[in-house]
């Protein structure tokens, strides 16, 4: 019998970021030495607490199904942290629990898009967003986000990506791929035009909230304007700030009719979390805070060394990400040269391919991220690996020679 996809995957793409780690994994797997910097995963263990409490609710016997829509004892510590570090106050039944972030993402724009709906998304993203919306039959629209603004999303061009079609817009910030971060001024300017536009939802993902640098503290977008709280859904987890991506365990907090109609997505897609991941998060969420920021400040100092290496590097230009654990140089320099291996650098896809061929480091082309070009390499890395991947990046780029 001959199998025919889904009319909803036909050119729908690998996400870069996976289709990148699977060519490093294969090269590594044949004997190269290969550094990966194309993932977002921590390098720090998980939490204590969340493995002793995940242990002891096995012990105790807590395997059956769970609520679809989450354990009462981690929705009270997600309301908890909703309210005590973002200033937000949300109802049992506005709480939403899932498998990761993505799944959040997933439930939302299949609970809300029919056909040609659109769906806002600042540029640089990540990779997720429209991929999901495409999945939904929704179409994304591209709202760039310029360098020389700090990859903010500005009121303007916000403006100008809205449509009668708009359904939602998508705000990452901490934003993954750059690092950029919107401040409260910058919000309010976002609240101005959300106000003129009163049938568009926000999806806030903030899960890199925590990972901000300089002291610059991480504003949620449902208490700078309250006003606007029924139509914003707050996007959380456990993956970052926890390094606790393993354990799959994302949370929402948004109004009543949207978490109900993502739970019923929910509960004939996947059901509730795993018990004893619920049971790690809640605990996670109750740990001592100073560990999430003694992990911050490893990943600042990471950062600070990384992106001073990359600006020395003849071609390449390196903004200074505000947060998250990523670096998005630019590669203008380099494109129309050729790489020692005789490889021609025409985009940053090639750079990238090239770098992982020649140099055996992996990084992720900023096409897939909708901005080009630029490369995307995270400093969730240990400094061993950070330290000679940025070697082998340098003598790649020293080794790179105009055509001609």
């Amino acid at each position: 019998m001959d199998f025919s996809v889904a009319a909803r995957l036909r050119g729908l793409p690998q996400p870069a970021t996976i289709a990148i780690a699977q060519r490093a994994r294969a090269l590594k797997a044949a004997g190269a030495d290969v550094i990966s910097l194309a993932l977002g995963e921590p390098d720090f263990p998980s939490p204590p607490e969340a493995v002793e409490a995940a242990y002891e609710a096995g012990k105790r016997g807590d395997t059956r199904y769970p609520p679809v829509g989450g354990q009462p004892a981690l929705k009270a510590a997600v309301i908890a942290k909703f309210r005590t570090q973002n200033g937000l106050d949300f109802a049992p039944e506005q709480i939403l629990v899932a498998n990761g972030g993505k799944q959040i993402i997933f439930n939302a724009f299949m609970a809300t898009l029919d056909p040609g709906d659109e769906v806002v998304v600042p540029a640089p993203y990540w990779v997720s967003y429209p991929l999901i919306a495409r999945m939904m039959g929704g179409v994304p629209v591209e709202a760039p986000c310029r360098e020389a603004d700090g990859f903010r999303l500005r009121p303007d061009v916000l403006r100008a990506a809205i449509t009668p079609r708009t359904k939602w817009l998508v705000l990452n910030f901490p934003n993954n791929p750059s690092g950029a971060i919107m401040e409260r001024p910058d919000l309010e300017a976002l609240a101005e035009v959300l106000r003129e536009a009163p049938r568009i939802w926000v999806l806030a993902d903030e899960i890199y909230e925590h990972l901000t640098f300089g002291g610059r503290p991480h504003v949620s977008l449902a208490a700078v304007a309250p006003d606007l709280a029924d139509r914003i859904l707050t996007l959380n987890g456990m993956a970052k700030a926890y390094a606790m991506t393993g354990w799959r365990v994302g949370f929402a907090g948004g109004p009543l009719p949207l978490i109900r109609a993502m739970t019923e997505v929910q509960s004939n897609a996947t059901s509730g979390v795993c018990t004893l991941a619920q049971a790690g998060a809640a605990a996670a969420l109750g740990s001592p805070f100073e560990r999430v920021a003694a992990m911050r400040d490893v990943y600042q100092a990471r950062r600070d060394r990384v992106v001073a290496a990359l600006r020395d590097m003849p071609g390449l230009a390196c903004a200074m990400p505000d947060g998250a654990f990523y670096a998005y140089p630019g590669l203008a320099g380099l494109v129309g040269k050729v790489s020692a291996g005789g490889r021609p650098i025409g985009s940053d896809l090639d750079f990238s391919e090239a770098l992982l061929e020649e140099a055996h480091v992996a990084v992720v082309p900023g096409a897939a991220f909708g901005l080009s070009p630029h490369v995307r390499l995270s400093f969730a890395a240990s400094d061993a690996h950070l330290d000679e991947a940025v070697r082998r990046i340098g003598e790649f780029v020293a080794g790179c020679a105009a055509t001609g």
